[in-house]
């Protein structure tokens, strides 16, 4: 059986101080104004907004949630590419963009239902003004889609990905998904590991275990 290599991210050690965004930014180069990883809060219009409290006054309350490419077993954007160029490797699962094939439609963008895709409008800008990151992350041309590749440019070197290296939470984990044995799997079943939008059918590869509310105990890597 093929991996199906995935990330789940345990809220009940998430702090939302936004390091895997920061993290996730700089070692792929994105450019000002983009973000590949994002920091959201649970109960914010369709988790899509950025510190917003649930409940109502004065009974509020708020948890973090990040949200990144969900890297779907059966991606909707791969289904509306035109082109071929939003493709799902056969050998783990990881769903990528060939951005020399993107042609800017943006299909893709609407298809998703996790809204985790940005769009580059205009020549990159940043600061300082040159390259800071990885040297072995392609520079995207002008007017293609970027989202986050898992670090694929990481993995395939056996390394994890930036943003759970860099956790300071430790609040993400990383490995195999269909190997019932792996450290995720296994936090997946015993914890009660969930996905966003289940009912939508894309089967993401990123998980999510709830916030424990008493004896907080985590497993670490």
């Amino acid at each position: 059986m093929a991996k199906r290599l995935g990330m789940v991210i345990d809220l009940a050690r998430c702090v939302g101080c936004h390091t895997c965004a920061i993290a996730c930014k700089l070692e792929n180069n994105e450019p000002l104004g983009m973000f590949w990883n994002r920091i959201q809060t649970i109960g914010s219009t369709g988790f899509r907004e950025m510190d917003t409290p649930e409940g109502e006054y004065p009974e509020l309350s708020m948890q973090h949630l990040p949200v990144t490419c969900q890297h779907c077993e059966n991606p909707a954007c791969v289904k509306v590419c035109p082109v071929g160029a939003t493709y799902k490797r056969a050998e783990d699962g990881v769903v990528l963009v060939n951005w020399d094939i993107c042609i800017g439609c943006r299909y893709c963008m609407v298809a998703c239902p996790y809204g985790v895709r940005v769009f580059n409008w205009r020549d990159p800008q940043q600061i300082p003004n040159f390259q800071v990151g990885s040297a072995d992350v392609p520079v995207r041309p002008r007017g293609v889609v970027e989202k986050c590749t898992f670090c694929v440019h990481r993995i395939d070197k056996g390394l994890d990905p930036a943003c759970m290296v860099l956790c300071p939470g430790r609040a993400r984990f990383w490995g195999d998904l269909n190997d019932p044995d792996s450290q995720v799997s296994r936090m997946i079943a015993e914890r009660g590991g969930y996905q966003l939008l289940p009912e939508v059918g894309t089967n993401p590869s990123c998980y999510y275990l709830p916030p424990r509310r008493k004896g907080l105990s985590v497993e670490s890597k």
